[in-house]
């Protein structure tokens, strides 16, 4: 795990690496290479027009994405027409958002 790398904070990211895409598709959790554990921090701490998070609503069941709102306290923004019933197709859903919110190139299934 990437513990508060000063770095991985302003990471570059390459849209065009998309072997890192593949690595994190085969191991959603894990274990990542350290480029990649870089290019997470970066998605998950920098996501223009709000961060996009997963909301438990049946614990180990089903999960709905989520935007956070940009004013701590504020409610998340839920998207109910985006529900999962697999925990590893929600990472890889919010992974394809974060990077093209980032990158601005979308992730082709």
């Amino acid at each position: 795990m990437l513990n508060n790398d000063p770095d991985s904070a302003h990471y570059p990211i390459d849209a065009s690496r998309r072997d890192l895409v593949e690595e994190f598709r085969r191991a959603p959790k894990g274990p990542h290479s350290r480029e990649l554990q870089m290019v997470l921090h970066r998605l998950r701490w920098e996501s223009p027009g709000g961060r996009f998070v997963l909301v438990t609503v049946e614990p180990g069941k089903r999960w709905v994405l989520g935007r956070l709102p940009g004013v701590r306290g504020a409610p998340i923004e839920l998207m109910h027409n985006k529900t999962y019933e697999s925990l590893a197709a929600a990472e890889w859903d919010v992974f394809k958002l974060r990077w093209e919110a980032l990158t601005g190139q979308a992730i082709e299934d």
